[in-house]
């Protein structure tokens, strides 16, 4: 039997209940947890003396539609000090938004921008939420499973808020 991860041992022992499922994959380890719960818990695995996750190398989204919770963000996280990677994702349903984990990443701050636009996930407490992408005034979100393959009606012109 394998070792258990440290970060996903330290989860455990803080945040019992908050953990839905803990995976590895090719050595790669997901730790799935309520998304009521992500800050505190990004906040943990980055201040935890012991993990110490100053690093946020990617956020991004998941489209798993028509399966309800509908989407999921995904940060992946690295510990200089450790050498660990770990990937930590949280459900997030339709129309819902999640706790920006900016105050905690700087990176974070495009790349929920990014998830934002072209998934349509809002983040609370974000300091400058808005697209990055693509234009404002453009309707749809084009990462989602249920936008039209063909695109957007291109032969409308295009008309920029002023």
């Amino acid at each position: 039997m394998a070792d258990i991860h440290p970060a996903v041992k330290k989860l455990q022992e803080k945040f019992p209940s908050s953990i839905s499922e803990v995976t590895t994959f090719r050595g790669e380890v997901n730790v799935t947890v309520e998304k009521k719960h992500i800050y505190e818990i990004c906040r943990f695995l980055y201040s935890e003396p012991d993990l110490e996750y100053h690093m946020l190398t990617d956020l991004c989204g998941v489209d798993h539609f028509p399966q309800t919770p509908r989407f999921e963000v995904v940060y992946l996280l690295y510990s200089f000090k450790n050498n660990h990677r770990l990937r930590l994702k949280t459900k997030v349903g339709e129309g819902e938004s999640v706790l920006s984990v900016e105050s905690i990443w700087k990176a974070a701050n495009w790349l929920e921008r990014e998830v934002y636009d072209l998934f349509g996930i809002p983040y609370d407490n974000h300091p400058d939420l808005r697209r990055i992408l693509l234009w404002d005034g453009y309707e749809g979100h084009p990462l989602r499973k249920d936008f039209p393959v063909e695109g957007p009606d291109f032969d409308k012109p295009f008309v920029p808020e002023v």
